[in-house]
């Protein structure tokens, strides 16, 4: 689309120059990650290499941010792995270092993953002060990679020091830009095709894989190139599996169908779930108690605001489940940070404003065979509250019904 939402090669420089105001005398790393050997699914670059640069595809690249560099140009620097032809026949040739490779990814220094060594020890020497802004591992997990390479130089520099700002990009992340709500929306307004989709092909007879492939061919005409996740379709008993993933069963009249799913648009995320009557008619026991799960979201929805925190949005749904006596069967959290990641990153402290958060109460009766869940994407604003990227996806039992007999 000539319209389509983007984030400039400016705001990622900027992005760039707030971190390196933050750090400001110690030295930053940020690694893209590298790609899988096999050739299982396509490389994606780490989200925080991603926020600041815009490169998704360079696998092996680390951006180094050298506040104290005497050359200005040279305080950022892009490392990018050699090229190697023989590789690239197989997995696609990369451009040479030149003025068109830099114009293209928005930086004044580029250079190749063998001069690292060398521009790190300068930068380490001189400031002698290392900051972590990869989240940081629990024990039992590898070390983050700039901590691994930071302990390596306080190794071979007398009187260095490592400290946590892992907290930085959280905060920036946390946050959206005007760009970022853009498309964030999009991404929602191609969720809501892939759900408009479904109720209007939804009956008895399909089994969940068909719903699946329903909802995720909406996405795909409708401009996304990927889900955000793996599309979740349990009927019946299955949705009462908080990550089923089975999606192969047959959907019977009576039952429920509980749908997690959610579309990618450059890069951004989308993650919604509706529940929906099947032969397109909620029962009295079934409509009892998706009353309660959505009293419960526009509760939470109604709690949310710019410096709230999530432990006051769970317990405005929560108190509303608590009281009809279902506190059992509400056995997850309430909602989480949504951006680059489906569970972005996640700072400290109260929501800021221009979140997006994903606010999603529910309540599952396995011995009933069915669950509900209903799950919006929500800006968190200091005037207006909670607003709904997501609000154009039927979810009042009235409407879903509506539209499933519209078809």
């Amino acid at each position: 689309m000539s319209d389509s939402p983007s984030i400039t090669l400016d705001a990622f420089a900027s992005r760039r120059t707030k971190l390196l105001k933050q750090l400001k005398d110690s030295v930053g790393l940020v690694f893209a990650g590298d790609m899988d050997a096999s050739i299982h699914g396509e490389f994606r670059a780490n989200a925080n290499f991603e926020y600041l640069t815009g490169v998704s595809n360079e696998a092996g690249a680390i951006l180094l941010l050298d506040p104290q560099h005497p050359i200005e140009d040279r305080r950022v620097i892009l490392f990018l792995k050699p090229l190697n032809p023989e590789l690239e026949k197989w997995d696609g040739f990369r451009m040479e270092i030149s003025a068109a490779l830099k114009a293209q990814y928005g930086m004044k220094t580029v250079m190749r993953t063998t001069a690292f060594a060398r521009f790190l020890l300068e930068a380490t020497k001189r400031a002698k002060r290392f900051s972590l802004l990869h989240p940081l591992a629990a024990h039992t997990a590898a070390v983050s990679p700039d901590l691994e390479v930071f302990r390596k130089c306080a190794e071979r520099i007398p009187g260095s020091s490592i400290v946590d700002q892992s907290q930085l990009l959280a905060i920036m992340r946390a946050s959206k830009s005007a760009a970022e709500i853009k498309l964030m929306q999009r991404a929602a307004d191609i969720t809501t095709a892939g759900y408009s989709a479904v109720l209007k092909q939804l009956k008895p007879g399909l089994n969940e894989f068909d719903v699946q492939e329903i909802i995720e061919h909406g996405y795909r005409s409708n401009g996304a190139r990927r889900t955000a996740y793996h599309t979740i379709a349990g009927g019946g008993f299955n949705a009462t599996v908080l990550h089923y993933h089975g999606n192969r069963a047959p959907l019977a009249s009576g039952d429920l169908i509980l749908i997690d799913s959610g579309a990618e648009f450059n890069g951004y995320a989308c993650d919604v779930t509706r529940t929906f009557p099947v032969n397109g008619k909620f029962t009295k026991r079934q409509r009892e108690i998706y009353s309660i799960v959505l009293d419960a979201q526009l509760a939470a929805i109604a709690a949310t605001k710019a410096g709230a925190t999530f432990a006051s949005i769970d317990k405005a749904a929560r108190d509303v489940i608590t009281k009809a006596g279902y506190a059992d069967a509400f056995f997850h959290g309430t909602g989480h940070h949504l951006g680059l990641e489906v569970h972005d990153i996640t700072p400290d402290g109260v929501i800021p404003e221009n979140a997006v958060i994903t606010i999603e109460p529910g309540i599952y009766l396995p011995n009933e065979n069915f669950g509900i869940r209903i799950e919006d994407d929500i800006l968190v604003t200091k005037k207006a509250g909670g607003v709904n990227l997501t609000a154009a996806i039927p979810k009042t039992m009235e409407a879903i019904e509506r539209a499933m007999r519209a078809n």
